[in-house]
């Protein structure tokens, strides 16, 4: 049993006096590797609190700080990377021992993540990779590559030669954008003809005026390729499911299962951001415990349709 687990029924009670109280003044106590920390106190700066990804991802990390007996305190950045710098600073303030980081913008938190790894908090990025360096390990997919795969799928299907696409995306999303590109050059290079990509802000509600836009300045699209969430499911509400246009893109939820099931959904990019949740926490407890850290856990990606969808509709209820 991991020795912040066993120690929590004691210390839980000064432990969340501690956050309570604290003045920012203290000394976060971290362990270099072979050297364990006294305390679990991660702090999580999240991109938002509506997308289900970004919820499932929460799940999985309160899942596992519980189990460890870590305390979890998760900041809501509402899709302002400015608001996350603020939360990072926030957490150095109140000395917490790990950091969890769901990065908005990879280069703009730079500074934020430079300053925690100054004070010796030890940090795991999710889903979006800093630079090198600038974190102890990253959890999530190579978006470059998944993007890539994503686009050979559609090759092998038969469905890049000849057709005309568009592009729902998140401008302000790094990850976002190397999932396009990705995408892109290999769908191009087989014969695809792409036409306009338009910003969905990554939030649902623009994505789906981002799409309804789309389809109206290019009625005759064969495929709508999504690189989010939100632009997903946008598209799902935007677009006619009797319509020749489809989509093909990143992350299930409920409506975008339905969306399959109606036959406008041809594909989706499923990560496992429970997954990730729980490899972030239990990465930031091994450090603190004194192992070394890992660089990159990689947590795969499925391709999912219609044929494999099944086991994903419960998740998603």
């Amino acid at each position: 049993m991991n020795r912040f687990f066993r120690r929590a029924a004691l210390a839980t009670a000064a432990t969340l006096t501690l956050a309570a109280c604290s003045t920012g003044n203290e000394e976060p106590t971290t362990g270099e590797a072979g050297e364990p920390a006294d305390e679990c106190v991660i702090g999580m700066t999240q991109i938002n609190q509506t997308a289900t990804f970004f919820t499932q991802m929460n799940e999985g990390a309160q899942e596992a700080a519980d189990e460890a007996g870590c305390e979890l305190q998760i900041a809501n950045a509402n899709n302002d990377s400015a608001k996350q710098n603020s939360d990072i600073e926030n957490f150095v303030s109140q000395g917490v021992t790990g950091l969890i980081v769901v990065a908005i913008d990879v280069n703009g938190v730079l500074p934020a993540v430079e300053q925690a790894r100054s004070q010796g908090i030890r940090t795991v990025a999710i889903d979006a990779e800093l630079e090198e360096g600038a974190v102890d390990t990253f959890v999530g997919v190579d978006n470059e590559a998944a993007g890539a795969e994503a686009a050979q799928w559609v090759v092998d299907q038969g469905l890049a030669e000849g057709a005309s696409y568009g592009i729902v995306d998140a401008r302000s999303s790094f990850i976002q954008n190397q999932r396009e590109d990705s995408f892109r050059e290999v769908v191009d290079a087989a014969g695809a003809k792409f036409t306009q990509a338009v910003d969905g802000e990554n939030v649902q509600e623009q994505a789906a005026t981002a799409a309804q836009n789309l389809v109206t300045a290019q009625p005759n699209l064969d495929f709508v390729y999504t690189t989010g969430e939100p632009a997903t499911v946008g598209a799902v509400a935007a677009l006619d499911a009797g319509a020749d246009t489809k989509v093909i893109g990143w992350d299930l939820t409920a409506e975008v299962i339905a969306g399959i099931d109606s036959g406008l959904v041809t594909a989706v990019v499923q990560q496992d951001p429970r997954q990730e949740g729980v490899e972030a926490v239990n990465e930031l407890v091994a450090i603190l415990d004194g192992a070394e850290p890992a660089g990159f856990i990689d947590v795969p990606i499925t391709i999912v349709t219609a044929e494999n969808v099944d086991p994903y509709r419960e998740i998603f209820e």
